[in-house]
């Protein structure tokens, strides 16, 4: 795909991952639909960044946990753009909640917001990018591909990405490729200090962490040369998952 003059609805894309994606396709000449929940100062940072380079990119503020706010969002962004090329299916929450502390509520707004939001997103973004030739990206995790215990409903959450993006992809061809990315370590949380960083890269084959950048190269790969890949995860994790 060119990406150039294009348009580009990347949800949580005002944070982490989120924001890197953003701004790697807005250097390839990419119109951006930045997407936040509760970050409207960081939106309106990479907005701003990205105008004042010469780009156009705009922000648009939903609750992805409601249904009719997931299934309003890319019509508001053809509204506005006239057109959608690209949908990056990033936001998500990662919440630290056993399988004993994992009460209804916690399930339900992990799972709302992890799994069922990109469907909804995908589901009524699915006409306009027919219309395009374009292309979903949804970000995983390698919680999806091994059990997190102490993450259980995220790790759930993301193994349903990965079936999603399976389905998406046989019920959107021809028309629209569909693909995923499972990072690993390349942007570990915040509260992770030294010595947990230390032991994560050398738990790790390659024995070191990615950094976002590695992320970002997946995902420029799969939307500009990927033209005959789709239903595929694309794991982005140093090897992590073959660890001894």
């Amino acid at each position: 795909m060119e990406l150039e003059g294009r348009v580009a609805l990347v949800t949580g894309g005002a944070r982490r991952l989120g924001r890197e994606f953003v701004l790697a396709l807005a250097g390839r000449g990419m119109r951006l639909a930045v997407h936040y929940g509760g970050s409207a100062a960081a939106a309106a940072e990479v907005v701003g960044a990205i105008r004042q380079g010469g780009g156009d990119a705009v922000a648009f503020g939903a609750d992805l946990r409601r249904a009719e706010a997931a299934t309003a969002l890319p019509q508001q962004v053809v509204d506005r753009f006239r057109q959608l090329d690209l949908l990056v299916n990033s936001a998500a929450v990662m919440v630290r909640s056993s399988v004993a502390e994992t009460t209804p509520e916690v399930w339900d707004d992990i799972v709302d917001l992890n799994l069922r939001a990109p469907f909804l997103v995908a589901r009524a973004a699915a006409p306009h990018l027919a219309r395009q030739h374009g292309a979903i990206v949804n970000i995983a995790d390698l919680g999806g591909l091994e059990p997190w215990p102490n993450y259980a409903a995220h790790s759930v959450s993301k193994a349903g990405v990965l079936m999603l993006n399976k389905v998406l992809a046989v019920a959107l061809a021809p028309d629209v490729r569909v693909n995923a990315i499972a990072p690993g370590t390349v942007l570990v949380p915040d509260e992770f200090g030294p010595a947990r960083r230390e032991a994560l890269a050398e738990t790790t084959p390659l024995k070191r962490l990615g950094t976002p950048q590695d992320a970002v190269a997946a995902l420029l790969f799969l939307v500009e040369h990927g033209d005959f890949i789709t239903g595929e995860t694309l794991v982005v994790d140093g090897g992590r998952r073959w660890r001894p």
